[in-house]
């Protein structure tokens, strides 16, 4: 009697093994179609353009304080002034320098923010069509060499979860 239910278990272990359901999707393609991704990219794209004209005001004014110092080269204005002069383009450089850094820094934090509750919704739509298909694992597209045909594209399953086309 043990024999037979050793023997029954060892014919089902490999059989349950191989049972299991695998699924793809493509995020990206996903992430295209989403209206919440396009709003974020037209407010990211507006914060840059903020952050552009500042720059171009900026150099504007470095353009005008280099011209300064080269008028007052060629009158031979005494150095004094010719040294303020200098200074005064150091420390614009610096300034555009970190401004630069913090606007690139600002950006970004801004772009993880927007698309945080974004990709969050985006792997909970994956998490509930994979559970509700029983699925035990669900790849990235592209991440995977070769599928089989046993794999199945949840792409459009998770794109209806979210209400897209």
């Amino acid at each position: 009697m043990i024999k037979k239910l050793l023997v029954a278990i060892m014919i089902a272990l490999p059989a349950m093994a191989f049972a299991q359901k695998f699924g793809t999707v493509n995020t990206q393609q996903i992430m295209q179609d989403l209206p919440d991704v396009k709003e974020a990219q037209t407010q990211l794209e507006a914060a840059s353009k903020k952050y552009d004209d500042e720059f171009k005001n900026l150099q504007t004014e470095m353009q005008k304080k280099y011209e300064e110092l080269q008028k007052a080269q060629e009158e031979k204005a005494p150095q004094t002034i010719l040294d303020r002069r200098m200074s005064e383009l150091q420390d614009l450089d610096q300034k555009i320098q970190q401004f630069r850094n913090t606007a690139s820094q600002d950006l970004q934090r801004q772009q993880e923010q927007l698309l945080a509750p974004i990709q969050q919704k985006i792997l909970n739509a994956i998490n509930s069509v994979g559970a509700e298909g029983n699925y035990t694992m669900v790849f990235e597209n592209g991440a995977a060499v070769y599928v089989g045909t046993d794999v199945t594209d949840l792409t459009p399953a998770v794109k209806a979860k979210l209400g897209l086309k």
